[in-house]
């Protein structure tokens, strides 16, 4: 089993979303995050001062699949929406598993994620 974590920006999400429903990807938490990389900040004006923001809002997707086959659509999905080739497009993580555990009816592995 393995962990896909994907940051990428929020005008991609609905789109990601509905390509992962499409291949059969159906169980994920997506969440509001705030993060920066090389692509640092933004300089906003508020209530005629300027501020610094050094946080940008982004969506993180976290999903779990049984296979390598799964990671490389899911990967390759998320990399070909977001993929603007400037920095910002978002970073994926991936993990190994070591287990699963669905907690109403403790099955385990392969058979908690589905």
């Amino acid at each position: 089993m393995t962990k896909i974590d994907a940051i990428v920006r929020e005008d991609v999400y609905e789109e990601i979303k509905e390509a992962l429903d499409g291949l059969g990807v159906h169980g994920m938490t997506i969440s509001q995050v705030m993060g920066c990389g090389i692509q640092g900040g933004y300089t906003s004006i508020v209530r005629g001062s300027r501020v610094d923001i050094q946080m940008l809002p982004k969506i993180k997707f976290e999903i779990v699949v049984s296979s390598q086959k799964w990671v490389d659509k899911v990967v390759e999905t998320i990399c070909s929406i977001s993929r603007t080739g400037k920095p910002g497009d978002g970073k994926i993580f991936i993990y190994d598993l070591k287990d699963t555990v669905r907690i109403r009816t403790g099955e385990r592995g392969n058979e908690a994620i589905y």
